[in-house]
């Protein structure tokens, strides 16, 4: 095998100014097609394959398609495939990681403005994921200069949308007819593997009352007091999904909570002394492997519908904006196998665990019966704040690692 470390030493100068250009971008969701232009212009000077796959807006009576931020846009906002080609008969890798993320933190000053400190690169998106775009990116070149004797395809999905439910992934799942041995998705991990990650939903629950004047309580309900109520009753299903679970997933259960419920959004009233009329929150409730965003979606209505309160069953309404079911393959599948020999080879610890967010893994793995697991350089634990960072040569050692593995899983 050529020296993967030396050569990728080499390039770094030039990723930190890949990773610098695409922290650049403000491609908040619905804002990320410079960075699809960006990637398609520089790609394509070194993959056999670039192409942009678009997204349209037939995309939103996809079953599959979340909805947390309504009316958007998809023209002008394509996804981005890349590919290079092995000689035939071997096993292909699909890897997948997005081009979007979170607006700025309250206190990030200058997010979109990339401070390199120490060989340390801060920035918006800079773990979550455009560290992982450039891994992808500097993965390709590696695999077109270094040329390893290939047999299988290693094939790239460049999506939209993860940080809203995934709905770029579903247009290439349903579009590409890309198929695998094995899936990446690429996202912080610190070089864990990640073969289990919980699902999630997310949900807009409405609760109406009667409003009225503080001074008669007798005729009043309040909205916000029955939310409450309904916040308690998901509380207690939350709880009972997870003593349900214990002893099912190992690797979940060594967590204290694997799959939280999240109240991120309340709002309710118009006037201090008036009781409020409406209430609506918003929130994600994580799923573990036992069950489906069906069973969940429908527990969740059912444990309301039976929680005793007359007023709630014709007065509470909710609505699910974002619905990912967890993404299980045993912890010594092959592809966990062959990757963590590559992660060792780096000079790694190879390590295991369950992921206790979700990501768009469950497309791959459920519905096109692709093993996948979550992997990649940064730290979640900075991710989505103000202090958002990834180190160049974690870039340079995620490089590394997937090279090795693509070596030996695709030769």
């Amino acid at each position: 095998m050529p020296n993967i470390t030396s050569y990728l030493q080499s390039l770094k100068p030039e990723v930190t100014q890949v990773l610098s250009d695409l922290i650049a971008f403000p491609s908040t969701v619905g804002q990320e097609g410079p960075v699809a232009e960006y990637l398609h212009a520089r790609m394509q000077e070194f993959c056999d394959e670039c192409d942009f796959v678009p997204n349209d807006n037939s995309l939103r009576e996809d079953p599959d398609y979340s909805s947390p931020v309504k009316g958007l846009d998809y023209t002008d906002r394509p996804n981005v495939r890349v590919a290079q080609r092995g000689t035939g008969g071997g096993k292909s890798l699909l890897m997948n990681t997005h081009m979007d993320v979170v607006p700025p933190s309250s206190m990030q000053e200058k997010p979109f403005e990339p401070q390199l400190r120490d060989g340390v690169v801060f920035g918006r998106g800079a773990c979550d994921a455009k560290g992982q775009i450039a891994t992808m990116y500097f993965l390709m070149r590696a695999l077109r200069d270094l040329r390893p004797d290939l047999r299988g395809d290693v094939i790239g999905h460049l999506v939209i949308e993860e940080e809203v439910g995934g709905n770029g992934t579903v247009t290439m799942v349903r579009k590409t007819g890309d198929t695998a041995e094995a899936a990446i998705v690429l996202e912080p991990s610190d070089f864990t593997l990640y073969p289990q990650i919980r699902g999630a939903v997310w949900f807009e629950a409405t609760v109406t009352g009667q409003s009225g004047h503080s001074g008669k309580p007798g005729g009043t309900v309040s909205a916000l007091l029955k939310a409450i109520r309904v916040i308690e009753v998901f509380t207690a299903y939350h709880d009972r999904c997870i003593a349900e679970s214990r002893g099912k997933y190992p690797l979940f259960d060594q967590f204290e909570n694997p799959a939280p419920l999240t109240i991120g959004q309340l709002e309710a009233g118009d006037w201090p002394a008036q009781a409020p009329q409406k209430c609506v929150f918003r929130g994600v409730l994580g799923i573990l492997p036992d069950r489906s965003k069906e069973q969940v979606m429908a527990e969740m209505r059912e444990a309301v519908a039976n929680c005793g309160d007359e007023w709630l069953r014709d007065h509470f309404e909710i609505e699910f904006t974002y619905r990912h079911d967890a993404s299980v393959i045993a912890p010594d599948h092959p592809l966990v196998e062959a990757l963590g020999r590559a992660v060792v080879a780096s000079g790694r610890e190879k390590r295991i665990s369950a992921m206790t967010a979700s990501c768009d893994a469950w497309m791959y793995n459920n519905q096109l019966h692709i093993p996948t697991c979550w992997f990649g350089p940064g730290t979640l634990g900075v991710a989505h704040s103000d202090q958002e960072q990834i180190a160049v040569d974690d870039v340079l050692k995620g490089v590394e690692v997937l090279y090795r593995f693509v070596c030996e899983w695709c030769g």
